[in-house]
């Protein structure tokens, strides 16, 4: 079982800044292949923001394009989310997702934090 804890939402004013970051555990037996962010905003589905492969390749929701920034760091088993120039429709509760591969039979397993909230006021 891996676990996922997230950590850094909050309240940031319009056109501010904020950091979001997911530390994954659990499991040596599994490859944390793909991390990313999805958000839901009250009485909406809940979308992709970003996410990013063992690799470092990147993928962004058009609309944080230019403003957000996913990275990882592979020794921690963690992924960040760098918000800048916020807007209130940013306004969401982010969910960390982890897609994991085992190392024994390359199954792959989804996993997902528990959400971390983002208001961005104006």
């Amino acid at each position: 079982q891996v676990q996922l804890v997230e950590s850094g939402g909050g309240l940031v004013q319009v056109g501010g800044s904020l950091r979001v970051s997911c530390a994954a555990s659990g499991s040596l037996l599994r490859i944390y292949d793909i991390m990313g962010w999805y958000r839901q905003a009250p009485g909406k589905q809940r979308e992709l923001v970003a996410t990013i492969s063992s690799d470092g390749s990147t993928n962004y929701a058009d609309s944080v394009k230019s403003r957000f920034t996913i990275s990882r760091d592979n020794a921690k088993n963690t992924v960040y989310l760098e918000m800048n120039s916020l807007k209130p429709e940013d306004t969401a509760v982010y969910y960390c997702t982890v897609r994991t591969k085992s190392r024994l039979s390359g199954r792959t397993d989804d996993y997902w934090g528990q959400g971390t909230q983002v208001t961005v006021s104006s």
